[in-house]
């Protein structure tokens, strides 16, 4: 007995196991902070909302001074940098507003439902009163330097508030507008200093940065795959209709900085301008390349980050300065 009672127990098959407990989901964010709010804590929330890793999108500021042989002149040079300083004080202060004005879409974000406003570290209140303080530093430094570049910033911050409440929700407008941030920065230090901007110049600005939104779309877009964004203006558009725009303002940009190129005349043996066309359809294809790749969501950290692009990068600037100032 006490044999079969054993070998029952033994041949006893195992019990029956459900399926996992599937994880507990994260709460949704309630704009409540997790911890109490400090004086500190809402500044370092402050800074991290004003994104200042984006600032580097402001260095195309320098781009006209430098293609006008102007940074050999102190007063350009400082011109230059305040115009940095006022675009770096009135972007921050448009991201503050657009996380604003995203907070309730951004709390129900996987994501970026940790960002500071919307997590509830930074008060509504306070992130208005910031941007209010960063415009009018601002565009104040910008009024300081010429009329003409206050204008084109005033004018400029008017569309991106424009595009936080409204356009950026429209199809090919949110693209165009983006793009004309881009093309709004190299344009003011033309403006800043009093440069003469040729039409090329402008050209190439325009369509390389049209070039650069549109990948930045096309990543955004193979991120979250068709059909599965809220987004109302990327749920508009389709790989392949992002595609045909990249290619399509690649060759213009490439076509228009080599009649810019080849339009300045011969001031050495050495024919710089020509030569720096060759970089600078590398860099095109490179970039090309990630954006194919799903790498183009966020241009100006991925030109950072690429070997590629940077080796690339540091070739273009050399003969592009060796153009302007070897003679």
């Amino acid at each position: 007995m006490s044999g079969e009672a054993s070998g029952s127990l033994t041949d006893a098959p195992p019990p029956v196991q459900g399926p996992p407990t599937p994880a507990p989901l994260a709460p949704p964010a309630t704009g409540i902070p997790d911890e109490p709010r400090t004086a500190t804590s809402v500044a370092r929330g402050l800074v991290r909302t004003a994104r200042p890793k984006q600032w580097i999108k402001n260095v195309l500021v320098f781009a006209a001074p430098a293609a006008g042989a102007g940074l050999d002149d102190g007063s350009v040079i400082l011109k230059t940098l305040l115009t940095f300083v006022a675009f770096c004080l009135v972007s921050s202060a448009t991201y503050i507003l657009n996380d604003v004005g995203d907070v309730e879409a951004d709390r129900a974000h996987p994501t970026k439902r940790t960002r500071p406003i919307a997590s509830g570290v930074v008060p509504v209140r306070a992130a208005l009163i910031a941007t209010v303080v960063l415009l009018v530093g601002g565009l104040a430094m910008a009024y300081a330097i010429s009329w003409h570049l206050g204008a084109l910033l005033t004018a400029y911050k008017a569309l991106t508030i424009a595009y936080t409440f409204r356009l950026k929700h429209t199809a090919i407008l949110d693209i165009v507008v983006v793009a004309t941030g881009f093309a709004v920065r190299a344009i003011s230090g033309g403006v800043a200093v009093d440069i003469t901007l040729s039409k090329w110049f402008l050209a190439v600005t325009c369509f390389g940065s049209l070039f650069m939104v549109a990948g930045k779309r096309h990543g955004e877009l193979l991120h979250v795959g068709e059909g599965g964004t809220t987004r109302k203006a990327l749920q508009q558009y389709t790989l392949e209709y992002l595609r045909f725009v990249v290619t399509m303002t690649a060759s213009v940009t490439i076509l228009t900085y080599c009649l810019w190129a080849f339009e300045h005349p011969k001031t050495s043996d050495v024919p710089w301008w020509g030569l720096s066309i060759v970089p600078f359809v590398m860099g095109i294809m490179r970039y090309a390349l990630l954006v194919d790749q799903g790498k183009g969501g966020a241009p100006e950290e991925l030109v950072i980050r690429d070997p590629g692009l940077r080796y690339i990068g540091i070739a273009w600037v050399a003969l592009f300065l060796g153009s302007v100032y070897v003679h």
